[in-house]
């Protein structure tokens, strides 16, 4: 399920804004561009009838959206905090324009007093406007404007983008502060979780699947029956604990593979918002042991098991040690970090993706490993022989699959590495690895 969002601000807010979204496969962004923040009202008003939240530029915009727009949904703004702040001042201090006193708008004294105390700029001059919450474009500049002309400051900071503008036009240095990417993040995971959709998806049910990776090996290892038993319930008991830790259900469906059931809101906060599994690391750490994990999501308990189940063999293709989610709509997202580290975050593979590729010869378990390679070494280019060991066939069939892979789409020739004897290797790159990974 999708989620439409209204994104409302100048061109600049809007495309460091819809970078950041790409985290955030699930929105939709319905964009309007405005001038000024005077015109986000009219903007909002226009699109409100087709998205289910409303993002923001800035708080002038958000108050005078609250004022005039019907509470029918959900709205936010992109706030300004000292991490703004922090990145302004070193712009200004690399430039040069921090040689006498500062004038700050938008934020409030102890956040300026703070952000300059951590830089060890506590001696700095600083002005910060007191006239009213939300005033308008032209008394900011004139604040500005007045505090230069006297030698009051060097340098002023503006949250308005159109203030910015206008004080380079009447020469007075200045710098434009622009939310920090991380209070971008925090406000759309606030977006995201205030609409229904998401409330609804916040209860829908998790079937996870957990098998332990070459359990016949680890009993083997084991000097008497005993201490087999005594594993069993090692293993069992830590993915009790895990599973308590989700405020959910869970089984044993025999000495190596478990079931559990939450619900979605749980398992995205567990899991960092579907990027780490606790209890692989824990496991590992404590017997050596790694697992493959399959998360299965479904509008009804019988789809979210079989997404559950289609997990689990794509982290067992992958070679064990993985953790792959299938959602409703069949995407998959993966693999989540279990014991290894992984590089890169994978965004969800399209359905489309994964039907092109089985048609042209990258079987289920072949992508699982490419996915899982990339996520753990950032890997998406290699040489035949290479290929050939992660994929775990004959250099013969990897090159066989490899022009087959070429002439679909899936695969291209990116150089070549010359070798002291003999001819030069081909190096091959996948680009579809390259456009999942999110750095």
């Amino acid at each position: 399920m999708q989620i439409k969002i209204g994104v409302v601000g100048t061109e600049s807010i809007i495309e460091k804004t819809l970078s950041v979204m790409k985290a955030f496969p699930t929105f939709v962004p319905v964009t309007r561009r405005i001038e000024q923040e005077k015109d986000a009202p009219a903007a909002a008003l226009e699109i409100s009838g087709e998205v289910e939240v409303l993002l923001l530029s800035g708080p002038l915009a958000h108050h005078l959206v609250k004022e005039q727009l019907p509470p029918s949904i959900p709205v936010h703004y992109l706030p300004l905090t000292g991490a703004g702040l922090y990145k302004a001042l070193f712009r200004a201090m690399r430039e040069g324009k921090l040689q006498g006193g500062i004038s700050v708008d938008t934020l409030t004294k102890s956040m300026v007093t703070r952000t300059l105390k951590d830089l060890g700029l506590e001696s700095t001059r600083v002005v910060v406007y007191d006239g009213p919450a939300y005033a308008s474009p032209d008394k900011l500049v004139a604040f500005h404007q007045s505090q230069f002309a006297a030698g009051h400051c060097s340098v002023a900071f503006t949250g308005v983008e159109l203030v910015a503008r206008q004080l380079e036009k009447l020469q007075v240095p200045s710098e434009w502060l622009l939310p920090s990417e991380q209070d971008m993040i925090v406000t759309l995971e606030r977006a995201l979780l205030s609409t229904e959709s998401r409330r609804n998806k916040e209860s829908q049910i998790v079937v996870g699947m957990i098998n332990v990776d070459d359990f016949g090996k680890l009993v083997m290892q084991r000097h008497n029956e005993h201490e087999v038993q005594k594993l069993k319930l090692d293993i069992h008991r830590m993915v009790l604990g895990y599973v308590e830790s989700l405020d959910g259900y869970s089984m044993s469906l025999g000495g190596d593979e478990f079931l559990f059931f939450t619900t979605r809101g749980i398992f995205e906060r567990e899991t960092g918002g579907y990027k780490t599994i606790p209890l692989a690391k824990d496991v590992n750490k404590s017997y050596g042991i790694s697992l493959s994990v399959g998360i299965g999501f479904g509008v009804t308990a019988n789809e979210a098991g079989t997404n559950a189940r289609a997990a689990l063999r794509k982290s067992k293709e992958a070679g064990g040690n993985t953790c792959f989610i299938v959602r409703e709509d069949v995407t998959v997202i993966g693999p989540l970090e279990m014991a290894d580290p992984v590089q890169a975050i994978l965004a969800p593979t399209e359905p489309e993706l994964i039907k092109r590729a089985e048609e042209s010869g990258m079987t289920s378990a072949y992508l699982s490993r490419l996915l899982a390679n990339m996520a753990k070494f950032g890997k998406y280019e290699y040489k035949v022989h290479d290929l050939a060991s992660v994929l775990g066939i004959s250099v013969r069939s990897a090159h066989r699959l490899l022009l087959l892979w070429i002439d679909n789409g899936l695969a291209e020739i990116a150089g070549m590495e010359k070798v002291p004897k003999g001819r030069p290797r081909q190096i091959y790159r996948f680009p579809f690895l390259m456009d999942k990974s999110q750095l």
